[in-house]
C-alpha cells in the first residue's frame, strides 16, 4: 500500500472541502438564475479556468490515436456528466439543501461498485453490499421528518437518479480515460458539459444579466474553485496517494456539504436526519474499506493431515 504523507492528506481534504461547500453555492445560485443557467454559467467558467492548467501540465504533442480516444471519452463523459450535474442541480432546486443534496449525491459511490457488478461482473466484495444496506437505512432516516413521517419528493428523487448518472460517469471514466491524459479528458469533458449547458440555457430559460450579476459569486465558486482549482488539487494529490486512501478522503465531501448547510444557514435537518447522514457516510466508507481476505490454508497445512 502506498504511503500517503500529511501534504498530500491536506490537499485530497482541501479538495473534498471545496466540493462539498460547492453545494452551498448552488443553493443560492438558483435564488438569482434558472437552474440550466447555473449549470451552463458554471461549466463555461471551469472550462476556461482549467485550460491555463492543461496548458502548463499537458504540455508536448500527442499522438493522433491518442486525441481521437480523448474525444471519444469526452464525448461520452461529458454529456453523462452534464445529466447528472443538471438533476443534481435541479434537485438543489427544490429541495433547497445542501446537507440533503451532498449525502444524496454520495449515494454514487455506493452504485459505481453495483454497477460494475451488474453490467460488467466485476467482483464485488461482502463490504459493498454492507454499505448498501446502510446507506438504504440512512436515506429513509434523512428523509424521515418527526410528525410528518416520511417525504421523498421530487427534488430527492431528481437526486438519486442524477447519482446513477454520477456512477455511470466514473464508469466511462474507468472504461474509456485509460491511454488518455487525465487532465486533457477533463477539459475535454466540461467543454462539452459548457456547450450543452450554453444550448439548454437559451433553449428553456431566459438569462439576464442582472441575474448572472446577482449570482456571480455563486457561478465564480462552482466555476473556478469547484472545477479549476479542486480538479488541479485532486490530480496532484491522487499521484501521489493511496488510491483508496484518497477516495474514503474524498468521500467527506458529502460531510462538508452538511457542515456548510449548517454554517450558512441553509439546512435545518432533524437529529434523525442526520443519523441518517451518519448512517450513510458509515456506509459510503464501507464500500471503500474491503473485508480483509482469509490466508489461504493449503500454505499452511501440516503433513498430518
Amino acid at each position: 500500500m502506498r504511503k500517503t504523507d500529511l501534504l498530500t492528506t491536506l490537499l485530497l481534504l482541501l479538495t473534498a472541502m471545496i466540493w462539498g461547500f460547492a453545494f452551498v453555492a448552488q443553493v443560492d445560485g438558483v435564488n438569482h438564475v434558472g437552474s440550466l443557467t447555473m449549470n451552463g454559467s458554471r461549466f463555461v467558467l471551469g472550462s476556461v479556468s482549467l485550460l491555463p492548467v492543461v496548458l502548463f501540465f499537458e504540455r508536448g504533442r500527442t499522438e493522433k490515436a491518442e486525441r481521437i480516444r480523448t474525444v471519444k471519452a469526452s464525448l461520452m463523459a461529458g454529456v453523462a456528466l452534464f445529466c447528472a450535474s443538471t438533476l443534481q442541480q435541479f434537485g438543489i432546486q427544490y429541495t433547497g439543501s445542501a446537507g440533503v443534496s451532498g449525502f444524496i449525491t454520495g449515494l454514487y459511490v455506493v452504485l459505481v461498485p453495483i454497477g460494475g457488478f451488474l453490467l460488467f461482473r466485476h467482483k464485488t466484495g461482502l463490504h459493498v453490499w454492507s454499505g448498501a444496506v446502510l446507506v438504504l437505512i440512512g436515506l429513509f432516516l434523512l428523509c424521515y421528518t418527526p410528525g410528518d413521517g416520511f417525504y421523498f419528493g421530487i427534488g430527492e428523487l431528481l437526486l438519486l437518479i442524477g447519482a446513477f448518472f454520477w456512477a455511470s460517469h466514473i464508469i466511462v471514466i474507468d472504461r474509456m480515460g485509460k491511454g488518455v491524459r487525465p487532465l486533457h479528458l477533463a477539459w475535454g469533458q466540461f467543454t462539452v458539459c459548457a456547450v450543452l449547458g450554453l444550448v439548454t440555457m437559451f433553449l428553456f430559460e431566459e438569462p439576464t444579466v442582472e441575474g448572472l450579476l446577482d449570482a456571480k459569486w455563486a457561478i465564480a465558486y462552482c466555476g473556478v474553485l469547484s472545477t479549476g482549482v479542486a480538479y488541479t488539487l485532486q490530480v496532484v494529490g491522487q499521484r501521489r496517494a493511496d488510491p483508496t486512501f484518497a477516495t474514503i478522503i474524498m468521500s467527506t465531501e458529502s460531510v462538508f456539504c452538511a457542515i456548510g448547510g449548517v454554517i450558512f444557514g441553509i439546512d435545518h435537518i432533524s437529529w434523525i436526519g442526520y443519523s441518517g447522514c451518519a448512517l450513510i457516510f458509515v456506509g459510503i466508507l464501507l464500500c471503500q474499506i474491503p473485508f480483509p481476505k482469509r490466508k489461504r490454508e493449503e500454505e499452511g497445512k501440516t503433513e498430518c493431515e
